[in-house]
């Protein structure tokens, strides 16, 4: 499985990014494809998944409202469209996969890529 993220980089904060991933390597029938971000210092949190077959979505608190994930079937890729950016947001984000098996853990990740929200 290989996951190449996109789509990084500097914006000001309330401005928007779209990060997109391009997954290949499987087909990704019953899996949940997620961001995750990794601030300085802090450790790697979930930001939002979706479910690939049916596209069932879920947020952390500190995005919801802000941030929308969706996967494309034909192109294999999943976007988070990030809105009103804040500092706070400033992270490397990474795509990662698992099963949708509830005990599986999230065992395939992309690169990251940089977002940096000034103020």
């Amino acid at each position: 499985v290989q996951l190449q993220a996109s789509g990084g980089g500097l914006v000001q904060a309330g401005g928007s990014l779209t990060l997109s991933c391009e997954a290949s390597g499987r087909t990704f029938t019953n899996y949940i494809m997620a961001w995750f971000r990794q601030a300085p210092g802090k450790e790697r949190e979930f930001v939002a998944g979706v479910t690939w077959n049916v596209g069932t979505t879920s947020y952390a608190d500190s995005v919801k409202g802000r941030f929308t994930i969706s996967r494309d079937r034909a192109k294999s890729t999943v976007t988070l469209q990030m809105n009103s950016l804040k500092p706070e947001d400033t992270a490397v984000y990474y795509c990662a996969t698992k099963s949708m098996a509830r005990s599986a853990p999230y065992n395939n990740w992309g690169q990251g890529t940089l977002v940096t929200v000034s103020s």
